[in-house]
């Protein structure tokens, strides 16, 4: 139960779905009792009047007996099924209170991981699949649901009942009540080994739901690779073994149940026979009424139910502390970037790095070695460099996806661990080197960083972003549905939207993530030129495999293995004969060559 206890915040906020909906179930289960009591009572009225009725046999009082012998039974079954509509009712409202209340906490745990999720880091998205972050905060969250729901519902149900008919039977009858009882402590014994195996064999399950809809989720993201390379038969191969192995592990659960239940009900039906055989020998002495017997046996049905409940919600609660246990484990993981601050600033542009290095956690890859540059407000600068120099990173730690593990960067002369986080990012338009367009409208992608945009000023981004030409020609134009990831799209055309996205928020920062790979030189040299008057006055870093790109830059760094080797304008590279030299020989070599 200790993983359940982080529920108990839910629990005091819903106090007042909880406390009536178990006075509630105490009430139903007073009017569930009664009847036994009623019916016991009936066949004891039976009996004696069956005797009265033979004994007058050949006198008219037969008759007058016989009518109030018919309407007392009458007044007792009608009583009975009063009793029962009562009991019904309060049922009703126990389940409108409890049931609603686990609705309203799943829907509450739901946005809870969700802002959690949020809150953390890139670096945790990089070390979990998203499938399993997202059975976690579905089918885990529904296991937990059926635990604050159904399972304490029928825990207090089953409490109450049991307390009221073993009270009951005590008060008729000791020595019956204790035979009829005496099979419940080698339940209770069957029930605690079981739910051990019921808890371990839960959270396996669970880890291979997740294994499974990770596996489903990134096939179905790469099925046009998987077409392409002709493996629908090698992934429904290696799918099939996947559900085997979930398949396995449930049926193991399963075969656990199918013992659980027949053990419960076998030790229900000995109890029903002593209750019998026991009763039936202290009628003959005279200490108890045939009536007694008959209640005895409706109370020992009453108590199948609550115990059959018993089995099923222990394997509820097994399952749910399991399902809570893998919940709490990534709630309890602190976001590696923390921010405080709640003053708002205005940004200026101004960007510095001073010696900064940086390992990524999740790799050990050294991404960054003693870096120092400076971006004044209003520069354009650029980077460039090899695949895998270094270049992302600065991006990444510009955005603040990443805190750096030596040295500082500074923005506007503030350490940028200092600023407001949201507010500082609502500022800088960042455009990453993965386009990740939503399933959505284009209009709505492109206002995606705004909360309240006109038409005109989203057309406006896509003509800056030169996507507009393209956006019109489709049928429903700026309300044109994207698949998934922007799969309508062509690679050149997500890129532009991306572009617009970022545009449309007027940034005092621009990071481009060499994000003008897939489109040509003519539109590329458009979207520069468009940069030039939008951002005039503002800072802007291009990151750019091209040299074609980023020439007219006020400033160029190169980085090579996580060090600014060189810096400087394009014409002072040049002069320095150096590695962007040589990048620059290879990149006209390379041209040339295509125009043969």
């Amino acid at each position: 139960m200790k993983h359940l206890s982080r529920l108990n915040k839910y629990f005091l906020k819903y106090k007042w779905w909880i406390i009536p909906g178990s006075i509630f179930v105490v009430i139903s289960n007073i009017f569930g009792v009664v009847p036994a009591q009623v019916i016991g009572y009936a066949v004891d009225l039976i009996s004696e009047n069956i005797q009265l009725f033979n004994l007058f046999a050949g006198f008219d009082r037969q008759a007058i007996i016989y009518n109030i012998f018919s309407s007392n039974l009458l007044f007792f079954g009608l009583l009975v099924i009063a009793l029962y509509l009562l009991r019904g009712l309060f049922l009703f409202f126990m389940r409108q209170t409890i049931i609603l209340m686990s609705r309203h906490i799943e829907f509450d745990m739901k946005n809870d991981i969700y802002q959690h999720y949020q809150e953390l880091s890139l670096g945790f998205y990089r070390r979990n699949n998203t499938g399993d972050l997202m059975n976690r905060a579905t089918e885990d969250v529904n296991r937990v649901r059926m635990y604050v729901g159904p399972a304490i519902m029928y825990t207090i149900n089953t409490f109450v009942l049991s307390v009221l008919i073993i009270w009951s039977m005590f008060d008729v009858n000791s020595k019956l009540a204790i035979y009829c009882l005496l099979p419940l402590p080698f339940l209770v014994v069957i029930i605690y080994y079981v739910n051990t195996l019921i808890f371990k064999k839960s959270g396996k399950i669970q880890e291979r739901l997740s294994d499974l809809s990770s596996f489903v989720q990134e096939r179905f993201s790469g099925i046009r690779i998987i077409k392409s390379y002709v493996r629908e038969d090698y992934t429904r191969n290696m799918f099939e073994i996947q559900s085997n192995d979930y398949k396995k592990d449930s049926m193991s659960l399963v075969k656990v149940s199918a013992l659980f239940y027949p053990t419960m009900l076998l030790l229900i039906g000995l109890s029903t026979i002593l209750t019998i055989y026991i009763g039936g020998i202290q009628v003959m002495n005279g200490s108890i009424t045939a009536g007694n017997i008959a209640e005895f046996i409706i109370y020992i049905n009453q108590l199948t139910f609550p115990v059959t409940m018993l089995g099923w919600v222990t394997s509820l609660i097994q399952r749910a502390a399991a399902s809570q246990k893998r919940i709490n484990e990534f709630l309890d993981i602190p976001s590696d970037i923390q921010s405080n601050e709640t003053a708002e600033i205005e940004l200026k542009g101004n960007i510095r790095f001073d010696n900064v290095s940086f390992t990524y956690p999740d790799t050990g890859i050294e991404a960054l070695k003693n870096v120092s540059f400076e971006v004044n407000a209003g520069e354009f600068v650029a980077i460039i460099g090899k695949t895998g120099s270094g270049k992302s990173t600065l991006a990444n730690l510009m955005m603040r996806m990443y805190d750096v593990e030596n040295g500082a960067i500074n923005i506007d002369k503030k350490n940028i661990k200092t600023l407001n986080l949201k507010d500082y990012r609502g500022q800088v338009g960042f455009v990453p080197q993965e386009v990740f367009l939503f399933s959505d409208t284009i209009k709505n992608n492109i206002a995606f960083g705004l909360d309240a945009v006109t038409d005109e000023e989203v057309h406006t981004a896509a003509k800056n972003a030169s996507v507009y030409t393209n956006i019109i020609d489709f049928e429903e134009k700026f309300e044109t549905m994207l698949g998934e990831r922007g799969i309508t799209l062509s690679g050149g055309q997500k890129q532009r939207v991306s572009i617009a996205r970022a545009l449309i928020k007027s940034p005092k920062i621009l990071i481009f993530d060499d994000c003008l790979s897939a489109v040509d030189t003519k539109t590329e040299e458009e979207i520069l030129q468009n940069l030039g008057k939008i951002m005039a006055g503002k800072t802007s870093i291009l990151i750019a495999h091209r040299i074609s790109t980023i020439k007219n830059a006020d400033k160029i760094l190169v980085l090579d293995n996580g060090k600014i080797i060189e810096q400087g304008t394009h014409n002072e590279l040049l002069s320095l004969n150096g590695s962007y030299k040589e990048l620059y020989n290879n990149q006209l070599l390379e041209e040339e060559t295509r125009t043969i």
